[in-house]
This record gives C-alpha cells, sequence and structure tokens, in this order.
C-alpha cells in the first residue's frame, strides 16, 4: 500500500448527488479496492502508475482548511464521502475523518456518512452531537465470499449489519446501500439481507446498479470469473442490459413491501 501526505486548497465540494449538498473526500484512493468502485475514474487525476487500492493519498491539512472554508459556506447537507470510504484503515492513524468532523460540529451542519467499515463506531461520541445526523453502510450481499472477491479489504457483513443496530440504539438515523447491485449474485441473498435490514430496523435502503463506465468492467469480469466462471456470460449480458435492472427493480421494490422497508432508487 502506497501512502502519501499531501496538502490541499479546498475540501469542500459542492455535490451533484441528488439532496446533498457538499462532499468531502478526506482521501484521495481507497484501501478497500472494491473492484466495482465507480471511483476508480480518479485514477486519471493521479500523476502515476497506480491501481485502484494500492495507493492513498492522505490530505492531512484537511480539517484546517474545511475550517476555513466553513466561515463563508452556506449551511448544507454534508457527505462523507463520495469517493472514498471516510472509515478506512488508514484513518485509525490519521484520524482526518474524525478531526473534520469535529470542525463540521462547531457550525452544525447536517452530516451523512456512507462506509463499509465499524471504524464509525469510533466516532459516535461526535456523531451523536450533530441535531442531523445519519450513517449508512454499503451492503450487496450477505455472502462472504462474495465480499472477499469484490471488497477484499472491507469489514465483515456481519461487523456492518452489528454497526447499523448499534448505531439505531443510540439513536442515530441509519441506512443500507444496496449498490451497486450484482447481477444474480446480489439475488442469491437478497431475501435474507431485507430481512436483516428489517431486524437492524434501518431508516432506508438506497439501491443503484451497477456502473461500468469507469473503466472498471475488466476487474469486474475477473471477480466474477473467479466466484463462478459458469455465470460469467449471464452476469454480462444482464450488467449490459437496462432491462435486468427494471426487473429486479421489481422484485426489490416486492420484498420492501414485505419487511415494511422504506426504499430509495438512484436509478
Amino acid at each position: 500500500m502506497i501512502i502519501k501526505e499531501i496538502h490541499v486548497k479546498t475540501v469542500l465540494s459542492r455535490s451533484r448527488i441528488y439532496g446533498v449538498d457538499y462532499s468531502i473526500n478526506p482521501y484521495t484512493g481507497c484501501e478497500h479496492g472494491c473492484v466495482y468502485c465507480y471511483a476508480r475514474f480518479m485514477l486519471k487525476f493521479i500523476e502515476a502508475p497506480y491501481e485502484w487500492g494500492d495507493f492513498v493519498y492522505v490530505k492531512i491539512n484537511a480539517p484546517r482548511v474545511l475550517s476555513r472554508e466553513l466561515r463563508y459556506a452556506r449551511r448544507g447537507l454534508v457527505l462523507l464521502s463520495s469517493v472514498c470510504d471516510p472509515y478506512q484503515p488508514i484513518e485509525q492513524i490519521y484520524e482526518l475523518t474524525r478531526k473534520i468532523l469535529s470542525v463540521l460540529l462547531r457550525k452544525d451542519f447536517p452530516i451523512t456518512i456512507l462506509t463499509k467499515s465499524n471504524l464509525v463506531l469510533r466516532d459516535v461520541d461526535l456523531i451523536q452531537k450533530f441535531s442531523e445526523k445519519e450513517v449508512g453502510f454499503t451492503i450487496v450481499t450477505l455472502d462472504e465470499e462474495v465480499r472477499r472477491i469484490f471488497e477484499p479489504k472491507s469489514s465483515r457483513i456481519i461487523d456492518r449489519l452489528e454497526a447499523l443496530s448499534s448505531l439505531k440504539e443510540r439513536n442515530i438515523d441509519t441506512f443500507a446501500f444496496l449498490g451497486p447491485i450484482l447481477p444474480y449474485i446480489t439475488e442469491e441473498t437478497l431475501d435474507d439481507l431485507f430481512r436483516e435490514l428489517s431486524y437492524r430496523n434501518v431508516d432506508r435502503v438506497l439501491v443503484d446498479r451497477l456502473n461500468i463506465k469507469s473503466g472498471n468492467w475488466a476487474y469486474i469480469s475477473k471477480a466474477v470469473m473467479e466466484y463462478d466462471k459458469n455465470l460469467f456470460e449471464k452476469f454480462k449480458k444482464a450488467a449490459f442490459n437496462q432491462e435486468y435492472y427494471e426487473n429486479i427493480r421489481i422484485h426489490i421494490k416486492d420484498l420492501a413491501l414485505k419487511y415494511k422497508l422504506h426504499l430509495e432508487f438512484c436509478y
């Protein structure tokens, strides 16, 4: 893993994500190395021959820069994070996300956190103090073998589920991000996943399709072949076919009704 400390001029970015005003990414790059990650496009901004998941740039002056930016920023919802995981393993060392939360708390900006790591529980003491806050976990399967292949360095799925319960017990709004749908693979544990999310009492479930426009198809293909080479042709056909996502959308809606879960689609 290549770790590089950098200084940045800006931290608070206007977001194009619906319902989100700003995004903050404490790091460039992500140790989790998820093969399907749409943030792989960030490689074009890196002047080095790295692979996604092999490097992290640490924005060591981010908290100080953010403190300055907030003097002039209009209050709005902040997402941590859009192109990295704010609680990837390096956060244990640098604590940039924790420091950024401390800065945001001074102005009490609404926050929404998306992660694959139960390290977020470390910062519950800060998160609880915000007037408006929510924490979500990306969960696309209950199968640990799928996680090992597609999300190699992320927290175990059971750890994410238990973290959702722990956050809810502390009166923090929670959500699950079922994104991306891995054609046929996600379906294998979909009913059980919705049952688990209902049991964990999440406030909402967000669903998104697989993004294959970020230079990640070659890596996805390799992962599918490792998981089940006999599935590859079906997976490929579905991944490039809107009809598949429309059909599974109907199935997901039925599951949401069955388990009384609030559902939102991103496609």
